[in-house]
């Protein structure tokens, strides 16, 4: 029964990683950008809706759709008028300016919100059922249904709409899009913007679940650049699958090695990616 209680903490953790790679996963097969700052706007996201829960009173789930607008708009202007710039630029010069957004963001939020750890704690938070003798907490299991459903919208919107279809053709053919009236630039800023909103919802679980601070954006961007090598740029199903892989083997090391070792699954994976193959992983999975 333990083995089985471990599970199910995984995937519902598995699930939150998940949607935190879905953002960087976007941005990643259409700009080609491996973005940096992705784990700082998680972290943005979760104090987001936390403030909207502290000062507005808003029920954490439905304080994410704002949440998701705000960070679409942040990302949108980021990319617009900044990122844009350097574009077409070597893997270098991205990594370097987003590394330097990272850096900037966890500052200005250190200095707007204080170091201090943050928790979402709605009415519900100590809420649980249990099934078969598995104990499945609530607000753990909304976060899991939350990340599977933008998931789902994600792929729908690839897949069905004429955003989506403009989105894809830009990432496999630039030249061919633009033949067909595509505006890079405009198509560029709002997939980052929608890869903001991404990272947005999944900050937002995240202070459900955990703590923000402002310094946790290095680890969950580590993490979602993991998840996104495991499960390619182009599946949000299949990114979803590499969150539950690590969420899995990070609750089974939590029990079985200890809690101090969680992050060390990911980052030893990262170490194992990048020593097997460093140029696939700068070009995407």
């Amino acid at each position: 029964m333990l083995f089985a209680q471990i599970l199910v903490n995984g995937v519902m953790l598995g699930g939150l990683y998940g949607l935190m790679a879905l953002g960087m996963a976007l941005v990643w097969g259409v700009l080609n950008i491996v973005n940096l700052a992705h784990g700082a706007f998680v972290m943005l996201g979760g104090y987001c809706v936390y403030f909207l829960f502290t000062g507005l009173h808003l029920d954490p789930f439905a304080a994410l759709p704002i949440a998701m607008v705000v960070m679409f708009v942040v990302g949108y202007l980021l990319q617009r008028y900044l990122l844009n710039l350097i574009i077409r630029s070597s893997h270098l010069n991205t990594l370097l300016i987003t590394f330097g957004l990272d850096v900037v963001l966890t500052y200005l939020a250190q200095l707007a919100f204080s170091a201090d750890f943050r928790a979402i704690n709605p009415t519900y938070a100590g809420s649980n059922v249990t099934l078969l003798g598995v104990t499945i907490p609530l607000v753990r299991f909304g976060a899991f249904l939350t990340a599977l459903v933008l998931a789902a919208a994600l792929w729908v919107m690839l897949e069905r709409t004429r955003l989506g279809h403009s989105i894809r053709a830009t990432s496999q053919n630039l030249i061919a899009a633009r033949l067909y009236g595509v505006d890079p630039a405009q198509l560029y800023a709002v997939t980052f913007g929608l890869g903001a909103a991404l990272a947005g919802a999944a900050g937002g679980l995240y202070g459900m679940v955990s703590q923000v601070t402002p310094y946790i954006g290095a680890t969950l961007t580590a993490k979602s650049f993991v998840i996104t090598i495991m499960g390619g740029l182009d599946n949000p199903f299949g990114i979803i699958l590499g969150g539950l892989f690590i969420g899995i083997a990070e609750a089974l090391a939590a029990i079985y090695i200890g809690p101090t070792f969680t992050d060390a699954i990911s980052f030893g994976l990262l170490v194992l990616i990048l020593v097997a193959r460093p140029a696939r992983s700068l070009r995407g999975a």
